[in-house]
């Protein structure tokens, strides 16, 4: 069996069998199937697509690359949260300290920025010292002392998932369904958590863009679970318009923070409560999701949230100064207020220009293993349906290259669109797949 000729039977439209794709990505995970055939392969699928049954064998052999863990012994039940994506979605930040904070531990691996989204690892990077590779046995050892875990993929589970997730990056091929599926799906069977809520993005900003679409993905990774024997719910949730109003990595965490102290954009806050509401119900700590979202509420207005994720920020090595006193975090030398051009309601707020604006700032990645400027990014400070006066402030640009201003304000100006009649705000949430 050769790679070349799995990547052309893909190329022209063929089913790929179980036993080539084990021999694919097993070779792949040895470094015996290169960089170059592994983006060509990843570029076949993009364009022609798997089923399920492909796509289901594509995630148990990115899961059985590396180690599958088995929680059970550990914790009576663990949860975790997934979100396919989006331009200022730092949700897990808070949710997942909000539900250990009621009682369920979360065991979570995150991944670092796809395209123009932006990674929760490359976030909590913010923070000097905290570590985000941790061991098998030290993933283990802190869910049950602690019980909240937030790292990225060890070269023990998923392995696989964590070559193709950094390549994808940068070879245009992010927006697969199956290739989102099995990178998601992978990590959730490898990580060992009992039951998972899916925050499947849909929109301008995110890597589905239309419902249709976004439902079939959220299907297919619910499907994919429960045959895995996990507890799977996916909502669909909007990212026509950035969520919350941080994208850039430090300000994103401190707009977290500012959120686990009962603050926060109410459209973010809002995201957080349900999302936690669907974990604590799948968890069985609550009865129904109007209960979840009374008790998630309850954390972030009595401080229990927020002494969680010190806990976790301190187990992980991070040096909680910096969380305690967010102005401790790297600031961006320049800061430029973007303002309305005349009154008007704004129609549109293009979520995926705003993030390409915060890339271009350093926020992200432009090829595979570019640093990161934890500083830099961009305050959205209006949503969709709110009237604007002339001179009021759009966005805020913080940025540390000054000839980057001027083109990243241009696109930000070209991301809005006005309408002199009365707009209706976007929603949150499209429905639930479970």
């Amino acid at each position: 069996m050769r790679a070349v000729d799995i990547i052309i039977n893909k190329r022209d439209g063929l089913e790929l069998s179980t036993r080539e794709i084990q021999f694919f990505v097993e070779g792949y995970t040895r470094g015996e199937i290169p960089d170059y055939q592994a983006a060509a392969w990843a570029m076949a699928v993009l364009l022609k697509g798997m089923n399920a049954r492909e796509t289901a064998d594509l995630t148990l052999a990115m899961a059985n690359s590396g180690e599958i863990l088995d929680l059970s012994g550990i914790v009576p039940i663990a949860v975790d949260k997934h979100s396919t994506g989006g331009v200022g979605d730092k949700t897990t930040l808070v949710v997942e300290p909000a539900v250990a904070a009621c009682g369920l531990p979360v065991g979570k691996m995150s991944g670092r920025g796809l395209g123009f989204s932006g990674g929760t690892l490359d976030k909590i990077e913010s923070i000097p010292g905290y570590r985000v590779d941790l061991t098998k046995e030290e993933f283990l050892d802190q869910l049950g002392r602690v019980g909240i875990v937030l790292t990225g993929q060890s070269g023990d589970l998923a392995p696989a998932d964590g070559k193709l997730y950094a390549l994808r990056d940068v070879t245009g091929t992010v927006q697969s369904i199956p290739l989102i599926a099995s990178s998601v799906m992978s990590k959730k069977i490898a990580a060992g958590a009992q039951a998972i809520v899916l925050d499947v993005k849909v929109g301008l900003g995110a890597f589905m863009t239309n419902l249709e679409e976004a439902r079939q993905l959220a299907e297919l990774m619910v499907s994919i679970g429960q045959s895995s024997g996990r507890k799977v719910v996916a909502l669909l949730s909007d990212m026509n318009q950035p969520l919350g109003s941080a994208v850039g990595n430090a300000l994103e965490l401190i707009e977290a923070i500012e959120t686990l102290h009962g603050g926060g954009p109410a459209d973010f806050r809002a995201h957080c409560i349900e999302a936690g509401g669907h974990l604590l119900v799948l968890g069985g700590k609550a009865a129904d999701l109007t209960t979840g979202k009374t008790m998630i509420t309850r954390t972030l207005v009595d401080g229990s949230a927020w002494e969680m994720f010190r806990k976790l920020v301190i187990a992980q090595k991070g040096d909680v100064s910096f969380v305690d006193d967010p102005a401790k975090l790297v600031h961006a030398a320049i800061t430029e207020i973007a303002v309305a051009p005349a009154d008007g309601y704004i129609l549109e707020i293009h979520a995926r220009k705003v993030g390409e604006a915060a890339i271009t700032l350093g926020a992200g990645r432009a090829k595979k293993g570019d640093a990161i400027d934890p500083a830099v990014g961009i305050l959205v400070h209006a949503k969709v349906g709110d009237r604007l006066l002339k001179g009021q402030p759009i966005f805020t640009i913080y940025a540390n290259n000054p000839a980057l201003v001027e083109p990243v304000r241009d696109n930000l100006m070209r991301a809005v669109t006005w309408s002199q009649e009365p707009v209706q705000p976007l929603p949150l949430f499209y429905g639930i797949v479970q």
